[in-house]
């Protein structure tokens, strides 16, 4: 087991996400760690000129070159629509580099878009008067999130977007292990609801949200049951034909042609719809459970310097959601960026179809976080 994955699994997963929202509950990360960062350069335009969903691949693409390239997922790690964050150990320094120097070139010539991506050091943001704090979250019995505190992650970002400690794109046709990279289901909708994508950060920088300020927020969303979860219990709807076969193709294609890669996923899209249509097991591969699995398995609800959520929501509970964001910005307390769109999209990393331990990382299908982003004040 490597440092990384001694580090991950040193933390005790909270089995309740309210325990993530006190500051008690967050282990400083070494000081000669470094926090991997990525995002989509001029995001915006690319979801503008519809995209949104090879953004999120690119986005996905970095935690799953990165998982692939260390050999388990027991690697802090936090998906942001756009991009991504990631820490690791030195040790682990030139395989998370080649991994994102390569995704960078799988990004480029596949999708077209400009993966930005770089290592800064966990100390070098402490010297600029922030930190770097994770936690553990257990986000069901199969897997385990991460939440982070402290600001570091934020001014890492920043130093990326400045050019420090930037990743070199490896040479044309140097991908990345991308296998279990995946995109097949329906969009996230709800009737007479929309999606929000939502960012909500303190104004003074410390990437440490007041828990109470954090609660109420939660509570705003909450429905009748107390819950916030954007998708249905019993899991979201198998598509056919899969809205990302071509991405997801170019992604797990190997040395095979495209063409035939597309038929292979394709071929294997039709098969779990149908036996989603159907609740035909085949062999070990359960589609209920797997389905039931993808809902519990989500990430709709994150910590990183701030809340960042993606829910579905009725106009009632939005409008009561501005009146009480905007009462506590006007106070000073905490900055915020909103987006409203119909539908919300999944972007997916399936090492194995019949283990329950698959990653499903959610975002709004209309600009979602990097519009919330955006909107920030």
């Amino acid at each position: 087991m490597d440092a990384t994955a001694r580090f991950a699994r040193s933390l005790s997963a909270h089995k309740s996400f309210s325990k993530a929202l006190s500051r008690r509950s967050y282990t400083r990360v070494p000081a000669n760690w470094l926090i991997a960062v990525t995002d989509v350069v001029q995001s915006r335009a690319a979801i503008a000129e519809g995209k949104f969903k090879a953004v999120n691949m690119a986005g996905a693409a970095s935690i799953s070159a990165v998982m692939n390239a260390l050999g388990h997922q027991d690697i802090p790690y936090a998906f942001g629509g756009d991009g991504a964050a990631m820490l690791c150990d030195p040790d682990q320094e030139a395989l998370v580099r080649n991994a994102l120097s390569q995704t960078a070139s799988w990004v480029a010539d596949e999708t077209g878009l400009n993966l930005r991506a770089a290592l800064i050091p966990v100390q070098e943001t402490r010297d600029d008067g922030f930190d770097v704090q994770v936690a553990a979250v257990g986000v069901s019995d199969a897997v385990t999130g991460f939440a982070f505190s402290g600001g570091g992650i934020g001014q890492a970002e920043k130093r990326m977007k400045a050019g420090d400690h930037l990743i070199d794109r490896a040479g044309r046709g140097n991908y990345p292990d991308l296998s279990g990279l995946s995109c097949r289901w329906l969009p996230i909708e709800r009737d007479n609801m929309k999606v929000v994508s939502l960012i909500v950060e303190p104004t003074d920088g410390s990437g440490n949200l007041p828990a109470r300020t954090a609660t109420a927020i939660l509570s705003l969303l909450a429905d009748e049951n107390g819950s916030i979860h954007p998708v249905a219990e019993e899991g979201p709807e198998f598509a056919w034909p899969p809205k990302g076969l071509d991405l997801e193709a170019r992604a797990t294609r190997g040395d095979r042609p495209l063409w035939q890669q597309k038929l292979i996923v394709s071929a294997e899209g039709l098969f779990g719809w149908f036996l989603g249509k159907t609740g035909i097991n085949a062999g070990s591969f359960d589609p209920a459970r797997y389905r039931r699995y993808t809902a519990l398995n989500t990430d709709y609800r994150k910590i990183q310097d701030g809340l960042r959520i993606t829910v579905c929501l009725p106009e009632a509970k939005i409008d009561g959601l501005k009146i009480y964001l905007n009462r506590q910005r006007e106070r000073g307390r905490i900055r915020y960026g909103l987006s409203e769109q119909a539908q919300a999209v999944l972007t997916c990393f399936v090492p194995s179809v019949t283990a329950d331990d698959h990653l499903h990382f959610l975002d709004g299908a209309g600009g979602g976080y990097a519009e919330a982003a955006s909107r920030m004040q």
